[in-house]
């Protein structure tokens, strides 16, 4: 097994595919460009959703890259030996092109083969998808990867013992089932691939049962890849149908991959961590894992334009800070920062940390400064509570938390030091409070305007294309002044919100109208390309969310030809293939949505 560092891992696996005919594409932002339902871009194909329902990549039907992304999930677990809240994901993609068969040989290839990681194959095990009522067992992928074994000389057996020789183990959708997002929707059987550690002694009988295997999560076996074979769509009724396009969509995680080639228990240990360890040895191991992982997400959230809140991805990100300020106490965080910012800078797989090195420092400046005052609040709220002689409740713990933003392990520590007890309750008051307040931000951000596509039906791509039709209407109608400030499209209406300081007139409505209108009978075509940020500007592509932009960008053009258009904008897709698609446009209503902010609902009919 070669012992790579994690740059050469990175780059030997995007070389491995680019010799295998793979365009190496641009990771995304971590804010999602057209998916309301997330936070943060959680896996590679979270930007692939349009050409993974079917849209012609601009790059062809195979890709490869290496994708940031961010897990909030998992910021409880940070600091045991794989789980990181920020990290990289490498990935490749088959739009409709090889599947499975092809798949797996290509990553049985990558781990064993002598020019990449020349991982043993004996201590490979990988996991198939059982079957049940909804769809049959994954023989292919298993006839596969019998394949692939018997190719390096093994007799490997499935769904038998570890003991018994099995190297290829068979699970419910539990486990080796992706998607789909939602109710409906693309989705299939994986396989995942395990890299046995040899370390026995990690197995519990007690708590796994006695015999070990691959997913039973001792920390014996770690999985390394996961291919993903998007193979049915789930309907509405809720029966699995045969997709026309089958994809591929596979994730490599980098920082783990490293771990094991670097001979390392721990994530934390690879060299990508060293110099952030080194300069956090004063604290105890837990503590230095969770600042240099905390650290690290803090720098590409604001890179990516993030800025501290107290809800969605700004709550995230405050959070992040102020648990790692209560870890670091009087520690210059500030420095740490640093050292990331340092390492990533040059990279040219993420040029958003080296264009805002100023902006990331200033931002956590800010951020600490307004915590320093919070704590400065917290003994005041604590100590009138004191003087009205009660214990400290469910409700006050809630404020602290949410209003203020203080964790509850600091609230604990200043209630201790003012002397005050915690009504016994507390505990179960602070998680129905949390229940209902995570109800709510749910509802809110399906109203709210978070940008983009509720799913990609094809109503919805209709009312999308729409809105680009509108969005020139109403700079043509109103002037240039107009910028889109969000959206939000269901298979029922589109809503958009846009830059004007004042109520719009009938007149003004009715013209818009007319222009969309006037433009859908046209019935354009819509064509979109790939380049960089830079090109798209000076072609003359509208884009008002840069800090979601990676170094490549699509442009979508409505018109004959990039040089004669009506409508020509930077977006992630998807659009109609032709305007005459839409039918009839119609505004329903013209609202204020904020401060200089108006919004529109519209129908087509």
């Amino acid at each position: 097994m070669k012992s790579l560092s994690t740059n050469e891992l990175r780059q030997t696996f995007l070389d491995f595919f680019a010799e295998n005919g793979h365009a190496i594409i641009s990771s995304a932002s971590l804010i999602p460009e057209n998916d309301p339902t997330v936070l943060f871009t959680t896996a590679g194909m979270h930007p692939l959703v349009p050409y993974l329902m079917g849209q012609k990549h601009p790059l062809g039907k195979r890709l490869a890259g290496v994708q940031k992304c961010l897990r909030t999930g998992d910021i409880d677990e940070v600091g045991d030996a794989t789980h990181l809240t920020f990290f990289e994901m490498l990935g490749n993609w088959s739009l409709g092109d090889y599947f499975k068969e092809n798949a797996i040989e290509y990553s049985f290839e990558f781990l064993t083969g002598e020019k990449y990681l020349a991982i043993d194959p004996n201590d490979l095990y990988v996991s198939v998808f059982a079957g049940d009522a909804d769809a049959p067992r994954d023989d292919d992928s298993i006839k596969a990867w019998l394949e692939q074994f018997k190719k390096a000389g093994i007799d490997a057996k499935f769904d038998t013992a570890l003991a018994d020789g099995g190297k290829i183990f068979l699970y419910p959708k539990a486990k080796n089932w992706w998607g789909p997002v939602g109710n409906v929707g693309p989705c299939g059987p994986d396989t995942e691939m395990f890299y046995d550690t040899k370390q026995t002694e990690l197995h519990d009988a007690s708590k796994f049962g006695d015999a070990c295997h691959p997913n039973c999560e001792c920390g014996r076996f770690v999985e390394i890849w996961n291919d993903v074979f998007m193979e049915y769509n789930k309907n509405e009724d809720g029966k699995y149908m045969p997709l026309a396009q089958k994809n591929v969509d596979t994730g490599l995680g980098l920082q783990r991959v490293s771990s094991v080639l670097q001979g390392v228990k721990s994530v934390y240990e690879i060299d990508q961590f060293l110099p952030t360890m080194s300069a956090l040895n004063s604290f105890s191991n837990r503590e230095r894992r969770i600042l240099a992982d905390h650290t690290l997400a803090i720098v590409f959230i604001l890179a990516d334009g993030v800025l501290p809140a107290n809800e969605d991805a700004g709550y995230v990100l405050r959070r992040l800070i102020r648990r790692a300020l209560d870890i670091a106490k009087d520690f210059d965080l500030k420095a740490i920062l640093q050292i990331w910012i340092d390492q990533f800078r040059d990279l040219e797989y993420y040029p958003s940390v080296g264009r805002n090195v100023d902006k990331i420092l200033a931002l956590y400046d800010e951020e600490k400064i307004k915590y320093q005052n919070v704590l400065r609040e917290g003994p005041a709220y604590i100590q009138k509570i004191k003087e009205k002689n009660r214990a400290l409740s469910g409700e006050d713990i809630f404020f602290l938390r949410t209003t203020l933003g203080i964790p509850t392990k600091t609230i604990i520590e200043l209630s201790k030091q003012a002397d005050l007890k915690i009504q016994e309750s507390a505990e179960a008051e602070v998680e129905t409070k949390f229940i209902e307040h995570q109800a709510k931000s749910r509802e809110g951000a399906a109203k709210k305007f978070a940008g983009g596509l509720a799913g990609h039906s094809e109503m919805e791509i209709k009312y999308h294309t729409a809105s680009h039709l509108m969005h020139q209407a109403l700079r043509m109608v109103l002037g240039n002044h107009v910028m889109q400030r969000g959206s939000n499209i269901t298979p029922e209406r589109l809503r958009f919100d846009f830059t004007h300081p004042t109520k719009m007139t009938p007149e003004e409505i009715t013209k818009v109208e007319e222009i969309v209108n006037d433009n859908i009978k046209k019935d354009w075509p819509i064509n979109f390309t790939e380049m960089t940020l830079d090109e798209a500007k000076n072609s003359g592509a509208l884009g008002f969310f840069e800090h979601k932009y990676g170094d490549r960008v699509t442009v979508y053009t409505i018109g004959n030809s990039p040089d004669d258009y009506f409508s020509k904008e930077i977006c992630g897709g998807p659009h109609a293939i032709h305007t005459g698609e839409l039918g009839y446009f119609k505004i329903t209503k013209e609202e204020a949505s904020s401060a200089g902010v108006r919004r529109i609902k519209a129908v087509l009919e």
